[in-house]
């Protein structure tokens, strides 16, 4: 016979789309005595809690509900329980529970409940907006709402390595981007840093990431994927429009790293509490000119290196008529390194708005990778 933690499963798959939080409230009364529960999705800057339904969003940092995101392990608090919602490292917000059983298997059970629930919301937002407008604070530009559809998530972890990545403004992004894949054997990344302005520059990113997707998909080498994006950019613009790319491609049985730098933003290294820029050879950006022949180049990753890749809209930042990536830039990265790749991104981009003193103008894309040796 099924237990509550399989009941409560079985009720979240067998859920109409709209209504996973509603049938999940009504078995995790039946099965646990829990009579509250409330989602809270993380928003696009990564700055405030959104209830899904009822309550007020959550900002203030030591709030449980942050400490659970944060940690990402389950924080009970004055009654209330709150859970980790995420999958694969992908961390979508809080799930608030209460009152919370006194016994710590039943927690258990609720962490794993809060987790399939995390998995299911992937699953049928492809399906239904609610979710999507339950985590925006205001509207986005279409030049945004283009950027965050291509995006593969906001982050990434398996035993080998863990992945995170964030845009600014983000309610308003037009032309930085990220995109990436792992399939056991390697890790690919693209960062873009685009051009232009508005939707222009989103298209322009979308073309370069589906023709990046396209040759990655076709088993090409790095120097290949690079040039058939440079190809499909320059026929439709004929040099009038380009963007710049870097393109990373990390072995993951060996910490071997292939990468093109297509006139790229900047590849930092942090390694044993030490910052340096890798030193990379600048290409042509992609669509700059026809038949650009690309050169790859290698390196090899340490155990616990962590590298940065920040685009102009980071190094460019001005506050007080002095450069962000001159002056505090490799200082804060230092600070990061007890830090998981996403609470890097997400304190980098603060850091960014406190340095300027107002919300970005110029996009920036930050993307920060760990890599721990490899795995079994």
């Amino acid at each position: 016979m099924s237990g509550p933690e399989d009941r409560a499963r079985r009720t979240l798959t067998e859920a109409p789309a709209d209504l996973l939080l509603d049938r999940l409230a009504a078995e995790l009364a039946r099965s646990y005595q829990v009579t509250g529960v409330e989602l809270f999705q993380v928003d696009y800057r990564l700055a405030v809690l959104l209830p899904f339904t009822d309550g007020d969003p959550i900002t203030k940092p030591g709030h449980p509900a942050w400490r659970c995101f944060d940690h990402q392990e389950p924080i009970v608090a004055d009654g209330a329980g709150w859970f980790p919602v995420g999958m694969r490292g992908e961390r979508r917000g809080v799930l608030r529970l209460s009152p919370v059983p006194d016994d710590p298997a039943a927690v258990g059970e609720l962490a794993a409940i809060a987790t399939a629930l995390g998995h299911e919301l992937a699953a049928v937002t492809p399906s239904t907006d609610v979710y999507i407008i339950a985590r925006r604070d205001r509207r986005l530009t279409l030049a945004a709402e283009i950027q965050w559809e291509l995006l593969p998530g906001r982050s990434r972890i398996r035993p080998s390595f863990s992945l995170a990545g964030q845009l600014e403004p983000a309610y308003a992004v037009r032309g930085d981007s990220f995109d990436w894949s792992d399939d056991g054997r390697r890790l690919r990344l693209a960062t873009i840093n685009g051009s232009g302005e508005g939707v222009a520059a989103s298209m322009l990113t979308s073309l370069a990431i589906h023709a990046l997707r396209n040759a990655r998909r076709a088993e090409l080498a790095l120097a290949d994927q690079a040039a058939l994006a440079d190809q499909a950019i320059y026929a439709l613009h004929r040099g009038e429009q380009h963007l710049s790319a870097l393109l990373l491609e990390l072995d993951l049985a060996s910490g071997a790293m292939t990468v093109v730098d297509a006139g790229s933003p900047r590849l930092v290294l942090l390694r044993d509490g030490e910052v340096s820029e890798q030193v990379l050879e600048k290409q042509f950006p992609l669509g700059m000119f026809e038949g650009t022949d690309y050169r790859e180049q290698h390196f090899h990753l340490r155990r616990g290196d962590r590298l940065f890749v920040v685009s102009d809209g980071v190094i460019d930042a001005t506050g007080q008529n002095v450069r962000y990536g001159e002056t505090a830039l490799d200082r804060f990265l230092r600070r990061t390194g007890p830090m998981a790749p996403l609470d890097a991104v997400r304190s980098l981009i603060g850091d960014l708005r406190a340095f300027v003193a107002a919300d970005l103008v110029d996009d920036a894309v930050a993307v920060c990778l760990d890599w721990r040796g490899p795995q079994p």
